[in-house]
């Protein structure tokens, strides 16, 4: 390029506004665009009081914000007692209009539910706002608490303690505590780690229909050491790399080979924490354009070389747009994917249909049915979209996309070998069947281009140091309308796939990318760059 261009790195929606926007083009120039329309704000501080007083303990006050106040204090105190949740964390997102006329509002939270001193439950819900004789209240429906939580179902929590423990890596050798502290917490060594699990279970019989989130280890079989697939020199490198970069922020990472879906490295910070890398959950961000972009690629709707407009900003029920609010003029895909443009991705979102992401995510990436790894985990969820503009924002990692490093690193590892494999962490774990199809060999070969180009001109220049033909794709997810980030780098080397998520961020590149970078760098200097 001749001249200087501020190319976009990626962030969530901004602004908030609400409207149907006049977009229907995936190439060109935009169309003009309706005025848009915001939340009232009274309705707005309905919400927010009602969280503000429900994080605070204050459940009657919470109630009294409701269009049912004694049902709601019951329920919410049901919910914390019986869960023994105490001093929830709860941030609301952007609110927007509910329904075509004015008159409500809806605002999605994140939660964050320390349950039982086994761990920090964390998942995505919303709620809702409507006009009543006494003024604005919050609409009492139970899936507000939990998006699982309904007229049918309830929560239930199951906790006991680990056996005495010891586990071996993949060649047989100890794993020590000392040595891999973030393995205390994942597998439990050396027993007496509380362990549990929330079910979600039938309210009349009592049978358990799913698993919300599992806490600390699984047992081991044979009362042997407990035999995994970690390799202990990557396990020390991430550790040693996430230590030294994260700088006493929350972060997870998960590296698996390529050729089998074994994880060879699991770390978090703090490493004797929650184990944000199996069991997080957050919006996955840009990173998730790389299953967005097999999607599009498969289906025919670009090439790496198509022209897609990468406009300043976009409207489709809210505004979004780039850091900075930037734009690439004359962008073609593969500038849309390697300088990671939201509005290019929200523009193309008329070429898949409106469950195309949902069942692609699952028939080519194994999203959706139950992962088992051995250790408590929590799985991705791609939900079909309820509206456009939870379309738009799924189509890069935003919306009501769910994911953790596990999750993110299989995808990296799907899209670079066309081939899913469940990823496993403990030998003899019974694992259920997915079932998947083989990515086309084109579209893999294209992801493998693009990801090598966002490395060598685009926004992972961070790793162009790294020997070798690394791939990775960045991401900066938005978690509130006007807090921090998280940041995601996802990367591969041809024989790993990595995924790292840092809390409270600026950028994927700015806080993952260090670590990525010495991790890859450290295992480049091998024999052979071989993982194990």
């Amino acid at each position: 390029m001749r001249r200087r261009r501020r190319w976009p790195a990626v962030v969530a929606a901004g602004a908030v506004v609400a409207g149907v926007a006049g977009w229907a083009v995936a190439y060109g120039p935009l169309r003009a665009e309706e005025p848009p329309r915001t939340a009232d704000p009274e309705a707005v501080r309905t919400a927010r009081a009602f969280l503000s007083s429900w994080a605070a303990g204050d459940l009657p006050a919470a109630a009294r914000l409701t269009d049912a106040p004694a049902k709601a204090e019951e329920t919410l105190r049901n919910f914390t007692a019986g869960l023994e949740i105490a001093k929830p964390v709860l941030t609301a997102g952007a609110a927007r209009v509910d329904g075509a006329a004015d008159t409500g509002a809806r605002l999605p939270y994140r939660a964050k539910m320390p349950v039982a001193g086994l761990g920090t439950w964390s998942y995505g819900s919303e709620l809702a706002v409507a006009r009543t004789e006494a003024g604005w209240r919050v609409r009492w429906e139970l899936p507000l608490i939990h998006p699982q939580l309904n007229a049918e179902q309830r929560f239930k929590l199951v906790e006991e303690e680990s056996a005495e423990l010891a586990a071996v890596d993949r060649d047989g050798g100890a794993i020590s505590a000392a040595e891999h502290p973030s393995l205390v917490s994942v597998l439990g060594l050396g027993g007496g780690k509380p362990r549990g699990e929330v079910q979600v279970v039938d309210r009349i019989t009592g049978e358990t229909r799913a698993t919300a989130v599992r806490f600390g280890p699984e047992p081991g079989e044979g009362g042997g050491p407990l035999r995994t697939t970690i390799d202990a020199r990557t396990q020390r490198a991430a550790e040693r790399a996430l230590a030294e970069h994260v700088k006493g922020r929350n972060a997870g990472l998960v590296a698996v080979r390529i050729d089998s879906g074994e994880v060879v490295a699991v770390a978090n910070g703090p490493a004797g924490g929650f184990n944000r890398a199996f069991q997080g959950t957050y919006a996955p961000g840009s990173t998730w354009k790389v299953v967005t972009s097999a999607a599009l690629l498969a289906n025919g709707s670009v090439t790496p070389e198509s022209r897609v407009a990468c406009p300043r900003y976009l409207t489709v029920g809210k505004q979004f747009h780039n850091l900075d609010t930037s734009e690439i003029p004359g962008a073609s895909f593969r500038d849309d994917f390697i300088h990671s443009c939201n509005t290019a991705f929200v523009a193309l979102r008329g070429r898949l249909a409106d469950d195309e992401m949902t069942v692609f995510a699952k028939d080519y990436f194994g999203i959706g049915p139950e992962w088992r790894t051995g250790v408590g985990s929590v799985d991705a969820r791609v939900p079909v979209p309820a509206n456009e503009t939870e379309k738009a924002a799924a189509l890069f990692g935003q919306g009501k996309l769910q994911a953790n490093p596990l999750a993110m690193a299989s995808v990296t590892a799907t899209a670079v070998s066309g081939t899913f494999r469940q990823p496993l962490l403990v030998k003899g774990t019974e694992q259920p069947e997915v079932t998947t199809k083989p990515l086309p060999p084109k579209v893999v070969k294209q992801l493998r281009s693009l990801m090598r180009d966002t490395v060598t001109k685009g926004s992972a220049s961070v790793l162009a140091s790294v020997p070798g033909e690394v791939g990775a794709k960045t991401g900066t997810a938005e978690v509130t309308e006007d807090g921090n980030n998280n940041g995601w780098l996802v990367a591969h080397d041809g024989e790993i796939a990595v995924a790292c998520v840092v809390e409270e961020a600026e950028s994927g590149s700015g806080s993952a990318g260090p670590v990525l970078r010495d991790l890859l760098t450290e295992l480049a200097e091998r024999s052979g760059g071989a993982a194990g």
